[in-house]
């Protein structure tokens, strides 16, 4: 089976983060026909969520589910990563999709379903090009990882870390647009209440709307928003515009359409700037609504606090004259014909654990446009797919070959 007959299968498989045991067992057998040494186990996630260095998670789950794979070359070399998520977001509402989102379609040089883009196409375009290393003979340890729950918070990464999965180098072909990432934010997701006092509509004076508290508080979120961002001196950062937004985006209030609102709750996302942990970020995020608290009558009567829930995403950046990435674009521009970018991203992802917690340099390099992920409809170019896996096997023949 070819590279797009295995994305293909791969898409199928609907790996929804808590559920990517099917996935991995499909990858498992992959890495074992294509030559490697391949070790499929289960972390236990309660043993994990001791460590102090846990990235939190939203979905309640006994085992992390994971694949390890090494081949040990000929001779002396520096041990090469490759590292790919196999979990996906759910796909949402069915009827917003032109195609089932677990039947993969192939159309106009496009390939849909769910985690196409997300990062299913980086998975089978790293194991390509670590099938050909494999087939031409090299030095070195090259050791090509797929693990779960990266969509929560990354506690899949962390324990094949923990488990020794690291080496000198590492690349995550998540998609970038087949641009070069030596740079990413973080975020942390909240939880807050907001109180009010409830009284009859015809009597509204005498309540006090939690909506009313709720405005302050977003306006103050939007103003803190603008501030962070315009402090940002990296210019990678700097380019993106946004690099540090923060949104509510989830809202629950009110039981009776005649009561004034007495409680407010609501769920959100903060940015973490570069080069903050996402314990700095919290401190943060609690003085703007502290601030709000101290500022009104009702509520600095009534303080409420601030959950952290889910996902802690910490922040990653790789000095743009590392070795990783110029020896990366340097074999992309032979491959492409044109360098590309290293660039910095508005998102988490798993590069900062390799980085932090396993001391391994790495950025990373995909097919496909971020904003297609997690989206109705998603979709890689199939074409890019193939170019990524050419570029991943032309560097790791300049960095590994025999």
């Amino acid at each position: 089976m070819g590279m797009i007959g295995r994305l293909q299968e791969l898409v199928a498989v609907p790996s929804v983060t808590g559920d990517e045991a099917a996935a991995q067992d499909l990858v498992s057998g992959w890495l074992k026909n294509d030559g490697f040494e391949v070790i499929r186990w289960d972390a236990s996630s309660a043993e994990l969520e001791e460590d102090p260095s846990h990235p939190g998670s939203e979905v309640e789950r006994e085992v992390l589910p994971l694949v390890g794979a090494r081949h040990r070359g000929d001779g002396d070399g520096p041990t090469v990563v490759l590292l790919g998520h196999v979990d996906v977001v759910p796909p949402g509402d069915p009827d917003s999709w032109d195609h089932p989102p677990f039947e993969p379609v192939i159309a106009d040089g496009r390939l849909y379903g769910r985690g196409a883009c997300d990062m299913k196409s980086g998975v089978v375009a790293m194991i390509e090009a670590g099938r050909r290393l494999v087939d031409n003979g090299h030095a070195g340890e090259l050791v090509v990882v797929t693990v779960p729950s990266e969509e929560d918070g990354g506690a899949g990464t962390l324990a094949a870390i923990r488990a020794g999965y690291v080496g000198d180098l590492a690349v995550i072909p998540e998609p970038t647009g087949l641009d070069v990432v030596i740079a990413h934010a973080g975020a942390i997701t909240f939880r807050m209440s907001i109180p009010g006092r409830a009284a009859h509509a015809s009597t509204r004076r005498e309540g006090v709307s939690a909506l009313d508290g709720l405005a302050k508080v977003l306006a103050a979120l939007a103003e803190d928003e603008v501030r962070r961002n315009e402090a940002e001196s990296d210019p990678l950062m700097m380019d993106i515009g946004l690099p540090y937004p923060t949104i509510v985006g989830k809202i629950e209030g009110g039981d009776w359409a005649s009561t004034v609102m007495d409680r407010v709750v609501i769920e959100g996302r903060y940015g973490v700037a570069l080069g903050q942990s996402p314990a700095e970020s919290e401190l943060g995020l609690r003085e703007v609504i502290y601030d709000v608290w101290r500022h009104d009558d009702f509520l600095s009567e009534h303080p409420t606090d601030i959950e952290i829930t889910g996902a802690l995403f910490g922040t990653a950046r790789l000095d743009a004259d590392h070795d990783l990435p110029v020896g990366l674009v340097a074999a992309a521009e032979r491959v492409m014909g044109s360098a590309p970018e290293m660039i910095g991203v508005p998102y988490g992802a798993d590069m900062r654990l390799l980085i932090d917690e396993g001391d391994t340099p790495c950025v990373m390099f995909g097919p496909g446009d971020v904003r297609q992920a997690h989206s109705a409809n998603e979709y890689v170019p199939v074409d890019e797919v193939e170019v990524c896996a050419d570029v991943l096997a032309e560097w790791l023949g300049d960095v590994l070959g025999g």
